[in-house]
């Protein structure tokens, strides 16, 4: 049986902007790209996907940071700049939260891995789902089905 869910809270690294997600995320991802491998600076960046009407900010006023465009909107705090979450264009009913803000390193554990084509040759993650590119759309929503029975099974936590 999945135990009651706790709020996640997201904190910046001066502890002046947080996050609060309301319930689990949708999926959890490791991000291989090269853009990701700089805006991170390590071999990959760690994503939560979580529904946006589960997302707000509790404190702190995020601002747009990074390369933007793309279709992505990058957010950080506005004194330590740590990259808390990112928002895609076209896709309002998700937010993707950096989740090594949390307090419970569980989070971070990928589900799937997504631009392995860009992959460091020495980096591996214990992600179930591995994608040279991007999961189609398609397959998005049984890749979050997956996810969500995995945590099931789990009791509730990755």
């Amino acid at each position: 049986m999945a135990r009651e869910f706790d709020p996640l809270v997201g904190i910046c690294r001066c502890g002046r902007t947080r996050f609060q997600v309301s319930a689990p995320p949708l999926i959890t991802a490791a991000c291989h790209c090269r853009g990701c491998q700089r805006m991170s600076a390590s071999a990959f960046s760690l994503t939560a996907m979580v529904a946006a009407t589960t997302f707000r900010v509790l404190e702190g006023e995020p601002v747009p940071a990074g390369v933007q465009g793309n279709g992505l909107a990058h957010f950080c705090c506005p004194h330590c700049k740590s990259w808390m979450f990112t928002r895609i264009d076209g896709v309002p009913e998700f937010v993707n939260v950096r989740p090594a803000m949390i307090d419970d390193p569980a989070w971070c554990v990928p589900f799937m891995e997504t631009m392995t084509a860009e992959r460091l040759s020495w980096a591996r993650t214990p992600a179930r789902h591995s994608y040279e590119r991007f999961p189609s759309m398609e397959d998005l929503p049984g890749l979050m089905q997956a996810f969500s029975d995995h945590l099931a099974v789990n009791g509730g936590v990755p």
